[in-house]
């Protein structure tokens, strides 16, 4: 029994050790102030980072990023929100910023289900009943999946290219060329070459996905810095890549998911109040016809000529009303 009691002893403390020197990390990250306060909380599998702004009695409105981005995507929105009195949070995914697992045993998982049931536990953690969730990107598709399977907890939904839940099964047919070119780095990815090549040059790697996604908008290095260091993460790297190689179906993602995959997987209504962004990077697909039968509640689309894929950086304004106006 003394052993036993040793080793959960020798395991708590590797633990706590671990927990600290991600913490210790943290440190390092500087924030806009437009965004609010940094704080930090454990919610579910994680110690999440967040900024919170805004009068506390406000409607909660949380913002998620997409990859390779960042809170900073919001450095614009949240004031324009705050200015309305809306209470805004923006953590950072897992994998970016100052969120980090609790745990060096958890399986460094980017899934959907994964990503939607951070946020829920993140809601949990911070007393959240219901918020206004909006997001472009992996952000836009965690909202949406939050959205389908824990409607309860939505008063409203804002997803810049709609309907973004990965289906397995269909992600497994071929596209036209044109368009398998647009993934060309899930592809990479897929790689061993395309790990350690993400693994060595993260920095110019998503600065590169920047310009492509983006093409008329013309960042400076300060904006891009300001994001680039939420990439300095212990488990980014592991996070981006299992997220593309799950969704080709190349590595599978957690038992415990499961049951909200198969219920994803029957491509789920939205039902909760909804608007949905289209820009030039959705190319054919901007006009939002494609996806328009799956909101089924309160639903509007609005489609922004000359904005590419980081539509709330790009276009502040027009993100933070498509969150006023959906949350009335």
């Amino acid at each position: 029994m003394k052993t036993l009691s040793n080793i959960l002893i020798a395991i708590l403390f590797m633990n706590a050790a671990f927990t600290q020197a991600q913490t210790s990390k943290q440190k390092t990250i500087e924030v806009s102030s437009s965004l609010g306060t940094l704080k930090q909380i454990n919610a579910g599998l994680l110690n999440v980072g967040y900024t919170e702004a805004g009068p506390s009695n406000g409607t909660p409105v949380i913002l998620l990023h997409g990859w390779p981005y960042d809170i900073h995507s919001y450095n614009e929105v949240v004031p324009i929100l705050v200015a309305k009195g809306y209470h805004v949070f923006t953590p950072y995914l897992r994998g970016f910023g100052t969120t980090t697992f609790l745990s060096k045993e958890t399986f460094r998982n980017g899934q959907q289900a994964a990503l939607a049931s951070d946020i829920i536990a993140f809601m949990d953690a911070l007393k959240i009943d219901k918020a206004v969730i909006g997001g472009f990107d992996w952000g836009a598709r965690t909202a949406v999946v939050v959205s389908a399977l824990w409607p309860e907890r939505v008063k409203g939904l804002v997803s810049v290219s709609g309907y973004l839940v990965v289906n397995l099964e269909a992600n497994l047919k071929p596209l036209p060329p044109t368009a398998e070119l647009g993934w060309w780095y899930q592809y990479y990815f897929a790689t061993e070459r395309g790990k350690q090549g993400y693994t060595q040059n993260t920095y110019d790697f998503n600065k590169l996905i920047w310009k492509i996604a983006s093409p008329l908008w013309n960042f400076d290095k300060a904006t891009y810095d300001q994001t680039a260091q939420s990439f300095d993460n212990p488990d980014h790297v592991a996070i981006v890549i299992h997220n593309y190689r799950w969704r080709q179906s190349l590595e599978g993602g957690e038992t415990k998911y499961d049951n909200l995959e198969k219920r994803l997987a029957a491509k789920p209504e939205i039902k909760v109040p909804t608007i949905t962004i289209g820009s030039d990077f959705d190319g054919a697909f901007a006009d939002g016809k494609a996806y328009a039968n799956k909101f089924t509640g309160k639903y509007e689309h609005r489609v922004l000529k000359g904005i590419g894929h980081n539509v709330p950086q790009e276009d502040p304004k027009a993100f933070a009303q498509a969150i006023i106006d959906v949350s009335k």
